[in-house]
């Protein structure tokens, strides 16, 4: 899908964007800014909160109905310690991809949903260089619903709006 006029800035994009990140977990924000430094140790796919807390970045793929195209959210779960320390140990081997998933938490807001907070999700580890592939399981969740049957454009279009301007 090429550009649109956005319903709420009125304002006409070049191209529809299919996908979205958070650069931190949520639960970053819950440690005030001048104790993060102490207290946070993140890359751009790995966190950890206080030696406590441990966070993996992955993607939500959302299948686009009638279409090759998938709408994507990079989020944020929180893993145990355990799952979190093979993630990191494994994070460049060649044969990673055939870990077992990992149970996690959501750890990221998403417009245009209904809180999305520590909603029950599994992370599948991805080749080297990708990113693991988040599979929501708390199946009555909107977000699982989309997941698994798709979206039609229209809600890609609310989806990049929210995105855009929540």
């Amino acid at each position: 899908m090429q550009g649109f006029t956005c319903s709420r800035c009125g304002e006409f994009h070049e191209e529809m964007p299919l996908c979205f990140g958070a650069e931190f977990p949520d639960y970053y924000f819950s440690v005030p800014p001048e104790e993060r430094a102490d207290r946070v140790e993140c890359t751009e796919s790995l966190c950890v909160v206080d030696e406590a807390y441990f966070f993996i970045r992955g993607r939500v793929e959302i299948p686009i109905v009638d279409s090759a195209e998938v709408f994507c959210w990079n989020v944020w779960v929180s893993v145990s310690e355990e799952n979190f320390l093979r993630t990191n140990e494994r994070w460049n081997d060649l044969d990673r991809e055939n870990e077992p998933a990992y149970f996690g938490w959501f750890q990221t807001v998403l417009p245009g949903y209904p809180d999305t907070l520590n909603i029950k999700a599994v992370a599948y580890t991805q080749k080297v260089g990708i990113i693991p592939q988040i599979e929501v399981i708390d199946e009555a969740h909107l977000l699982a619903v989309e997941q698994r049957q798709g979206i039609t454009w229209q809600r890609v279009h609310e989806l990049v709006e929210a995105a855009m301007h929540d």
